[in-house]
């Protein structure tokens, strides 16, 4: 066994075939049918189902695949380590999807500046998607939210508390949520993450239910809707950034204000943690400027 076979049948169950994997690690269809003959002789077991068009993956072959992940990661920090006391190689790191406009790629910035020769892969995702990542060895840390369960195999350290604000049309004057629902449609962020949830169950509870214009299931959308005129919307302030025309009024969202946290979520035996408190040192970094700067 050797860690081209492993990363040959990493490639046919990422790219869902031998033809497709052949592409990715430049090698021919035949050779990486070959590999993978190989690697089955020595395991002694069937990885593939070649009965089926393409072929699909046995559960031993499924076990194999989890088990390559960790090797290879090994391989991959052992390297990094070992390399003129230097860290190389690539981190694999997952946001939630309003993390990765800003905040997550200054902090990554950051985060070259003191390591140069290490990569980053960067995965946006929900944070129940990115957690099982992390689990599963995929990831090496996520940036995920709050109100969701961590599994007691991950260690969740909190980095940013930001406020939710109401994001006011062009051309109404910024008053009070009570005001906007009286005069002003409602755009939803309407999707199966914790923030939606947060920010229905708070509009809930003003009692007036508002005139809803419409829902979208991005926060980028949902922005969008607003700077044309469409409705007012809650969205967190991180959201903010780099996003909003100057003429968009915002206030903050609930007496007193409603906050969400955001935290990294790894490993509790995670490798790396030198590189990966240097990342959750800069996200809470940049996270608080952001919030100063509001």
């Amino acid at each position: 066994m050797d860690t081209r076979q492993l990363e040959t049948l990493l490639a046919i169950a990422r790219h869902g075939g031998f033809a497709a994997a052949a592409k990715v690690v430049n090698l021919t269809a035949s050779a990486v049918s070959q590999q993978i003959s190989a690697l089955e002789a020595e395991l002694g077991t069937q990885l593939f189902d070649r009965s089926r068009r393409p072929p699909a993956l046995t559960a031993k072959g499924a076990e194999m695949v989890r088990s390559a992940r960790s090797i290879l990661h090994i391989v991959s920090e052992t390297k990094a380590s070992v390399a003129e006391g230097r860290m190389r190689g690539t981190i694999a790191f997952g946001s939630l999807r309003t993390g990765a406009n800003s905040l997550m790629p200054k902090a990554l910035a950051t985060l070259r500046a003191t390591y140069p020769d290490l990569k980053f892969r960067l995965r946006v995702g929900m944070s129940e998607e990115l957690m099982n990542e992390v689990v599963s060895g995929r990831l090496d840390a996520a940036l995920v939210a709050d109100h969701v369960a961590v599994p007691p195999s991950l260690r969740w350290t909190p980095v940013v508390q930001e406020p939710l604000i109401v994001l006011v049309p062009p051309g109404d004057p910024a008053l009070s949520v009570d005001d906007l629902i009286r005069n002003v449609p409602y755009i939803r962020y309407r999707t199966e993450v914790p923030l939606a949830r947060q920010i229905d169950t708070e509009m809930a509870r003003i009692g007036t239910p508002p005139r809803q214009a419409g829902s979208v299931n991005t926060m980028a959308a949902l922005v969008g809707c607003v700077r044309a005129g469409l409705g007012f919307a809650v969205i967190p302030k991180i959201s903010c950034q780099d996003m909003i025309a100057a003429s968009l009024d915002w206030f903050p969202f609930g007496a007193p204000p409603i906050h969400r946290r955001l935290g990294v979520v790894q490993r509790a035996t995670a490798r790396r943690e030198e590189v990966l408190g240097a990342m959750i040192a800069a996200l809470g970094h940049h996270g608080r400027s952001h919030d100063e700067d509001g």
